[in-house]
């Protein structure tokens, strides 16, 4: 088969994923019912109580019976989870126990009422939530809804039968449901139900009939409930074709913009692109629009954007903010760069003005778009959101205007003292300048109100007749037209340059405070800098407490907050832990634990969630605008990369200590296998042959014999106590004593017990006469120079001597060991004083540990010395050990040489 046939009946890798990241989530069966009383919690509940007898592990969560005996007679057999008694307005309310169900875990928990809104103080605001944090944890779900609680048909639901729907769920809920399950009757059956009182009360019963309960209204949720099951059925199939790698009729794939503004009529527009795109299985974004970062709204028509973004996000689409002057144009781009496909707006809002100008953001996608499709939503247009200019305080506005107003009072009196002394045909420049100084100062309102003052003090008092609004000759009414249109544009432009360059400071300022803190992080190297430099700048930039909590033997903890802060409230800790563990935001002004005072993010790293920074909302009704989240992702992304750096690096240190820890065990391992066993080998060789052939050897061979074991364990003893003293070096407990000594004599013994241990070598002794004291320890001073010369024997060829001497240099003892070896190569005369060190391999190893220089060097420097090798000597060949100790002089002497001069 060709390779593009292979490549075709492959399965697709993005539902692969999907159904593997679905591995370990409990499974969620929905009831979904057309209108109350269908029968969808009674089917839940048989179908529960035909599993339990089947031997299922089934709990009944929470199930609202409504007072019906049919329903309540089913949860007799059922295990029943006690409820969760909440205090609300001076009566408690039952709710379900989330964390008792967490705790009992069983294979199958029924949930009814999946719209249910929960009461404050729950760790989440809807039930949904509570199932979703049951299926992650691997518990199994059933539940009922009925048709009218979906999020994208509450406008619908609302139209049909006059009732507002107020308890919703995302579509996203249905979507993701493993199982959905249609329990419908007919509109006749139902309202025999509803006479029978099988679904309200008798009285509600008879106001339900002759409100909701209606036969074209049962018939239209009929239609609905069966039209998104059929969609959900569809994108099952899909998804297992895909799955499979079957061939089929695959769905064309489209993606929907929606425009959403700051209006009521955003939100009908929203749920009905949601409807349309979960209609066409497609993807679909939501923008909100800016002409500039200045451009702000009031403040209730920015609360009312942020809950259209928040629905939007709620019904499945990918929130985007576009900043251009040229709405319509940069709009265009942006869909042709997504491969939008269809672009959904509201109808024209603006006014008549802007409408014979095409300048409607409708009317410019209309008339732009020539590969996107654009529906324009019907309905009654509400007001167009009022857009501010942007000053800071209604003081802003008043210096505006008055600024307006003196500087054209200031070019009328220039234009007079001009008059009064020259002829000028142009004076209506100084009025321009005017209204270009007010655009430039004060904004676009100032430059207009300039520019309207200048249009009629430049006719009273400069056009004839004077003092006056009347125009005598038409080329000046044209001129005073043309003037003031140009005053208008000219201001407008200039206004409009000042607000862009206002906002591109403040975008440079933002950059800029990015760039110092990325700077200022890659100069930290601790921990505790980094979360302080992280925190103070989330504080100064947002202007607002901001705290961070970082895992700690599994449990979060405060490491930085500023203004410091060492504690939080219980509900705080929630969302923290919430946000770290589910890597989601939790907190203030979110779905998740809202009621806690900081709202908290995870802080996200290649390895998954580091930590969580919380920051504070100082007005719980206003949320965090685009800027700041945009800023506080932004710090929060550079500063969980310096975390993370931080953690690589003491990891790091931590490897390197461990493998220069199994170095030094292997060395260790290595030299005891080699040191122990062959002294250990001879003396056992010699003890064995003692000991069975004792009377047949001669005195010469017996004393032989006895030689051996006698240097064999003196190898052994120096082997034990050169093992301790390093281990005494290493640690500091080594004991040295300070007193003065005679290095001479130190030299001297440590060549005597060298010409005892090898009586094959020969030794040279060159030392200056009147060496002066050193300040140290006598017997360990002897025992360096005695290891010197024990390397020196074990690399040196036998016939060969080695010298010692000593001299005076500066008032310090320079001491050397030199021999006539092979030498040292330059790259390893600093390594020679490691531990276990040796210049030669395993292939004829010498004996020793590797430890004799090592010890050397440690007690030389604890005498305030030096220790260094040199090599080669002599041609190619050589190895000079040079100590140098600091001479000294006795108190004596001192006071002798004292008395003499």
């Amino acid at each position: 088969m060709p390779a593009a046939d292979d490549k075709d009946h492959r399965p697709d890798p993005d539902s692969l994923l999907a159904a593997a990241r679905r591995e370990g989530r409990g499974k969620l069966k929905i009831f979904l019912g057309a209108a109350p009383g269908v029968g969808k919690t009674y089917a839940m509940l048989s179908a529960a109580c035909q599993l339990a007898r089947e031997g299922a592990d089934v709990v009944i969560g929470l199930v609202e019976t409504h007072g019906r005996a049919e329903t309540a007679a089913l949860l007799e057999n059922l295990e029943l989870l006690p409820r969760r008694h909440v205090e609300y307005r001076g009566r408690l309310i039952d709710e379900f126990d989330l964390d008792g169900a967490l705790a009992r875990r069983p294979a199958l928990m029924v949930v009814d009422e999946l719209a249910h809104t929960n009461a404050p103080e729950s760790r989440h605001p809807k039930r949904y939530q509570d199932i979703e944090e049951l299926l992650r944890a691997g518990v199994d779900v059933w539940t009922a809804v009925n048709i009218q609680h979906l999020e994208s048909l509450a406008d619908v639901v609302a139209r049909i039968t006059g009732v507002r729907v107020r308890e919703t769920v995302p579509d996203t809920v249905l979507e993701k449901a493993d199982e959905v399950v249609v329990v419908d009757i007919t509109p006749s059956e139902l309202l025999q139900r509803l006479k029978e009182g099988k679904v309200y009360l008798p009285d509600n019963a008879r106001r339900a009939a002759d409100g909701f309960f209606k036969v074209g209204n049962i018939t239209a949720l009929r239609e609905l409930a069966l039209r998104r099951t059929a969609n959900r059925v569809d994108d099952q199939m899909v998804e297992y074709l895909r799955q499979n790698a079957i061939q089929g009729a695959w769905p064309t794939s489209e993606r929907i913009l929606v425009c959403v503004g700051a209006d009521a009529q955003s939100e009908n527009l929203i749920r009905s692109a949601s409807r349309i795109a979960n209609g066409l299985n497609a993807s679909w974004i939501a923008a909100t629009l800016e002409r500039h970062a200045g451009e702000t709204i009031d403040e209730g028509e920015l609360r009312q954007l942020e809950d259209n973004l928040r629905l939007a996000e709620r019904l499945g689409a990918d929130v985007r903010r576009i900043v251009a002057r040229d709405l319509p144009g940069e709009l265009l781009r942006f869909a042709r760069r997504e491969n939008i496909t269809q672009i959904f707006v509201n109808r024209p809002r603006g006014g008549l003005l802007s409408r014979l100008r095409g300048r409607t953001l409708t009317l410019g996608l209309i008339q732009g778009a020539s590969d996107v499709a654009v529906h324009v939503l019907a309905g009654e247009a509400g007001p167009a959101p009022r857009r501010l200019p942007n000053l800071a305080a209604p003081s802003n506005l008043l210096g505006g205007l008055l600024a307006a107003v003196l500087s054209v009072a200031a070019a009328v009196g220039m234009g007079e003292a001009a008059s009064a002394h020259l002829r000028l045909p142009n004076i209506s420049l100084i009025f321009l300048a005017a209204v270009l100084g007010c655009a430039v100062t004060f904004g676009v309102g100032s430059a207009i109100a300039a520019a309207l003052l200048s249009f009629f003090a430049y006719n009273y008092f400069f056009i004839a007749p004077l003092y006056t609004f009347t125009i005598a000759e038409p080329h000046e009414l044209l001129a005073l037209l043309v003037f003031l249109l140009v005053a208008v544009l000219t201001g407008s432009l200039a206004g409009r340059v000042r607000e862009e360059a206002s906002a591109a400071r403040q975008r440079a300022l933002t950059t800029q405070s990015l760039y110092d803190f990325a700077r200022k992080l890659s100069g930290i190297v601790h921990l505790d800098d980094v979360l302080w430099a992280f925190v103070s700048q989330v504080a100064n930039t947002i202007k607002t407490q901001a705290i961070v909590l970082l895992p700690r033997d599994g449990d979060l903890e405060i490491r930085a907050a500023f203004p410091p802060e060492d504690t939080i409230g219980p509900a705080e800790w929630g969302a923290a832990q919430w946000a770290f563990k589910h890597n989601e935001p939790a907190g203030s002004g979110l779905g998740t634990l809202p009621n806690a005072r900081y709202q908290f993010h995870p802080l996200r790293t290649s390895r998954g969630v580091i930590g969580v920074i919380g920051v504070e909302r100082s007005d719980a009704s206003r949320p965090f605008s685009a800027e700041q989240d945009r800023v506080l992702a932004a710090l929060g992304d550079q500063a969980s990369i310096s975390i993370e750096r931080t953690f690589l690096v003491e990891e790091a240190a931590k490897t390197a200590a461990v493998v220069e820890k199994e170095k030094l065990r292997n060395a260790l391992l290595s030299s005891l296998s080699h040191d122990l066993r062959t002294p250990l080998a001879s003396v056992l060789g010699s003890v064995t042959t003692l000991r069975q052939f004792g009377a047949q050897l001669s005195d010469r061979d017996k004393n032989d014999l006895l030689l051996t074991i006698e240097e064999e364990s003196r190898r052994l003893a120096r082997f034990v106590s050169n093992l301790f003293d390093i281990t005494r070096v290493e640690s500091g407990a080594l004991d040295i004593k300070h007193e003065w000594v005679e290095a001479s004599d130190a030299i001297r013994g440590a060549v005597a017990r060298a010409r005892k241990a090898f009586p094959d070598r020969e030794i040279e002794l060159r030392l200056a006469p009147d060496l002066p004291l050193v300040h140290g320890d006598g017997p360990l001073l002897e025992q360096v120079f005695f290891n010197l010369l024990d390397n020196a024997d074990k690399y040196v060829p036998k016939g060969t001597a080695t010298r010692v001497g000593a001299r005076l240099e500066g008032g310090a003892i320079v001491a050397t060991v030199e021999d006539d070896g092979p030498g040292v190569p330059p790259d390893k005369l600093d390594l020679i004083f490691e531990k276990f060190f040796r210049a030669q391999t395993d292939d004829g190893r010498p004996p020793g540990t590797g430890l004799g220089l090592a010890i050397g060097r440690g007690v030389i420097e604890a005498m305030d010395g030096t220790i260094r090798a040199e090599s080669p000597i002599s041609g190619e060949r050589g190895l000079r050990i040079v100590v140098t100790l600091p001479g000294a002089q006795t108190p004596e002497a001192q006071a002798s040489n004292a008395l003499d001069n």
